[in-house]
């Protein structure tokens, strides 16, 4: 993985993973159920900005040169397989309406947490 997106991949999981602690606490102390599935719902939504970017990283690397070495029939392959186990590979959010774009973010308020 190029160094780059390496590092927006492990920051993305290291803040995901910090607000998922804070969703199994709000279960643990029993919040109020929609508050809870909005935040599972910024949750999946960090966790789907990291597979991207990896998949981000896959087409610039891996799909490039294959596609260079003629190999494109199974790369191509390998890429679909990949992606039929992602609900959103083209961006879109969990309800289909096209996902935020942000260059830099996951910071708490992004993600729904009361800062």
């Amino acid at each position: 993985m190029k160094p780059k997106h390496r590092e927006d991949v492990l920051r993305r999981l290291r803040i995901a993973r910090g607000h998922l602690d804070g969703v199994v606490r709000m279960v643990e102390e029993d919040a109020y159920c929609p508050e809870v599935m909005k935040q599972l719902a910024a949750v999946q939504g960090s966790l789907q900005r990291a597979s991207r970017q990896v998949l981000r990283n896959h087409l610039e690397t891996c799909v490039a040169d294959a596609m260079r070495a003629g190999r494109v029939d199974e790369i191509v392959d390998e890429l679909m397989d990949a992606l039929r186990f992602d609900r959103t590979p083209l961006g879109a959010s969990v309800d289909g309406a096209p996902a935020e774009r942000t260059e830099q973010g996951d910071g708490a308020q992004e993600m729904g947490l009361k800062t």
